[in-house]
């Protein structure tokens, strides 16, 4: 940065999912390798960025809540700029400079490295940048807990799915080369991160486009060979179901730094309202897949995701769906109450169901789902299994927090740790927990083996985003 140029305080809101939180961390280094200085007190920030989110309609209002809450901070703060950046901004780049003239600039998802430009009032950002990807060279700050990490290897989504609209501003499908995630994944777990989460908008199709056969279990097997004394978790969430190969599947079982966990949205279990999503397949379909998943990765946790209320279901479909859900008996489930989007695909279909009949069926799902949690939870009291210590937890400082290798950070149950021993554990650390108490989402269990000695530890962050009211920004430990 030129000295002449006045170094600033920055501070910045995260919304949606981690694939936002890594463009969210990529925008601070980049701001931090220019010379300015990061807060998370917006009454200090010179300037404040909110990274959006609109995948459906709840997220677009969390997100203009958000930016609200912080133009707040215009009149009673320092703050001199308020940014918008991210998907809403590349969605609604128009309407946001038209409706919110709190907002000084807009920053899509393929400029953000404009940031520091923007930021110190260069640039005001504009439509149509190349589509953005970065690489194991770009500057990042982590703003997870120093224990666990965010690795984006591929980015953009060519599949024609009719309720999403994400492709419409994330671009083309676009993978980044091994060479660069194993760089990246090296140089993370060297600095002291013990879990590595994969993400991508479809980590299984990572390569195709770089014309690798299995590019992701190529993968896998690249960063599973990394050395890690301390030890290491590799995750891979946002998989595909007809993208799931015997390849991949023999890698996951394979390696022992492969965390046992397949994240793979199915959206739903009707062939007819799969048709009509564009995605294909059927609930029978998807249980022969599950039965061919759990017997070749034996203990294998499977998590999956559904959208009721999609245009045309009736009845029948959301009791196949219900059925379903019985049958398949997952491990974690998600359920999204269907969000019209002006500009997707599904936004023009008849059939639509009301909002009432959409939160009905949500719930009604998720109940079906609590039982079938608790009872697999319960089928876990007794025995003795390896989790990575979190910390406090958030409720008290007196209770300590863990997750087995089947709870993917952030959107998973968590463990409570009962009796942590004669010294507290350290966030970042691998230990030995027995399970004996199992609720609908949460476990309680105690360690059972001594502290590693001499383990080098997991440094404490000492970034926080900022944590307003309106939205919910990533919290970090």
């Amino acid at each position: 940065m030129n000295s002449a140029k006045k170094s600033l305080k920055i501070g910045f809101v995260s919304l949606g999912c981690p694939k936002n939180l890594v463009d969210t961390e990529v925008m601070m280094g980049t701001l931090a390798a220019r010379g300015h200085t990061l807060t998370a007190d917006a009454r200090e920030a010179d300037a404040i960025v909110v990274n959006t989110c609109s995948f459906i309609g709840p997220a677009k209002q969390e997100s203009v809540d958000a930016i609200l809450e912080m133009a707040e901070f215009k009149k009673t703060g320092r703050a001199k700029k308020l940014i918008v950046a991210g998907c809403l901004a590349e969605r609604f780049r128009g309407d946001i400079r038209q409706e919110l003239p709190e907002v000084d600039a807009v920053v899509g998802t393929n400029e953000i490295e404009r940031i520091a430009d923007v930021c110190e009032g260069r640039e005001a950002g504009g439509a149509g940048a190349a589509p953005y990807l970065y690489h194991e060279l770009t500057p990042r700050v982590l703003a997870t807990p120093r224990h666990y990490a965010y690795i984006k290897i591929n980015e953009g989504c060519d599949h024609p799915c009719t309720f999403c609209v994400i492709p419409q501003f994330r671009g083309r499908f676009r993978s980044r080369q091994p060479e660069s995630v194993e760089a990246e994944a090296r140089a993370l777990l060297a600095q002291g991160v013990r879990e590595l989460n994969l993400i991508g908008q479809d980590t299984t199709a990572y390569g195709e486009d770089l014309g690798l056969k299995d590019g992701l279990a190529g993968l896998l097997e690249r960063l599973a060979g990394i050395e890690a004394p301390q030890g290491k978790w590799i995750r891979f969430l946002y998989c595909y179901p007809n993208r799931i190969t015997p390849k991949l599947l023999d890698t996951l079982a394979a390696h022992e730094p492969l965390v046992k966990y397949i994240d793979m949205p199915l959206q739903h279990a009707s062939a007819k309202i799969l048709k009509r999503m564009k995605r294909g397949a059927s609930g029978e379909i998807f249980l022969k897949l599950l039965e061919k998943i759990r017997r070749t990765v034996p203990g294998v946790a499977v998590r999956t995701s559904m959208i009721v209320g999609f245009p045309g279901e009736t009845e029948q479909d959301f009791e196949e769906l219900c059925q379903f859900i019985q049958a398949a008996e997952f491990d974690r489930l998600g359920v999204f109450g269907y969000s019209d989007e002006e500009t997707s695909e599904s936004f023009h279909l008849d059939g639509k169901v009301d909002g009432r009949t959409i939160y009905n069926r949500r719930r009604r799902l998720m109940a079906l789902q609590r039982k079938i949690s608790r009872r697999r939870n319960r089928e876990l009291a007794g025995r003795e299994l390896p989790v990575l210590i979190e910390g406090p937890s958030a409720d008290s400082a007196l209770v300590w927090q863990a997750r087995l290798a089947a709870q993917a950070p952030e959107i998973d149950g968590v463990c409570y740790v009962g009796d942590p021993g004669p010294r507290a554990p350290q966030a970042g650390e691998f230990r030995r927990m027995k399970i004996r108490k199992a609720y609908d989402y949460d476990l309680v269990g105690d360690l059972t083996d001594s502290p590693p000695a001499g383990a080098a530890r997991a440094a404490a962050n000492p970034f926080r985003i900022i944590q307003g009211t309106a939205g919910r920004p990533h919290v970090h430990s």
